[in-house]
């Protein structure tokens, strides 16, 4: 068990036998009444992301979560196939399991795959990965200044606006928690 006062951002909990990590708290002690905890959690079995408010001191359940770190192989139909790199275990995943996280994940990539006894709740993305651009309008001189943008699809499929310098060819770096362009690589 574990006091809401002692809330982290990325902790693992278990309420209303659900699985939630808590994305934002924030400590509220207000001029009258008994202090609480504000909270945004996102479940992580079906990725909702919900409010909750918690007494001060109340105890909640801390989640152990495993983390594998697994390699994506390849896609077949609707099942994704990822294997730990150090026993060579396969597991599947299917494309309603991770598709967000499809945009920004391609073959031979190492990823995190989160479990919780035994039971696979998804894919845990690093915060930014490099895709190339590989369909984009061509940049025309001199618009590196007006701060405009245009959509470009990215390897994976994705579509993300980038300023207008960017090229076919480019490789970006993405953050994948909005799914916007950062840099160029």
């Amino acid at each position: 068990m574990i006091s809401v006062n002692d809330f982290k951002t990325g902790l693992t909990i278990e309420v209303d036998n659900g699985i939630w990590q808590v994305l934002e708290f924030q400590h509220v002690k207000p001029g009258k009444g008994a202090a609480f905890v504000r909270s945004k959690l996102r479940n992580l079995r079906n990725g909702n992301i919900q409010e909750k408010t918690f007494r001060g001191g109340e105890k909640v359940s801390k989640a152990h979560i495993e983390n594998r770190k697994m390699q994506y192989l390849y896609a077949s139909g609707d099942a994704h196939a990822f294997m730990d790199s150090t026993s060579y275990e396969q597991i599947e995943l299917t494309t309603d399991q991770i598709q967000y996280e499809l945009k920004f994940i391609k073959e031979n990539m190492e990823v995190h795959i989160i479990t919780y006894d035994g039971e696979i709740l998804g894919v845990d993305l690093p915060n930014n990965v490099e895709l190339e651009v590989i369909e984009t309008e061509p940049g025309i001189k001199g618009d590196t200044a007006s701060g405009g943008s245009k959509p470009a699809k990215l390897e994976t499929g994705h579509s993300v606006q980038v300023p207008f310098f960017i090229n076919q060819g480019d490789v970006l770096v993405i953050n994948t928690s909005d799914g916007k362009y950062v840099s160029r690589a």
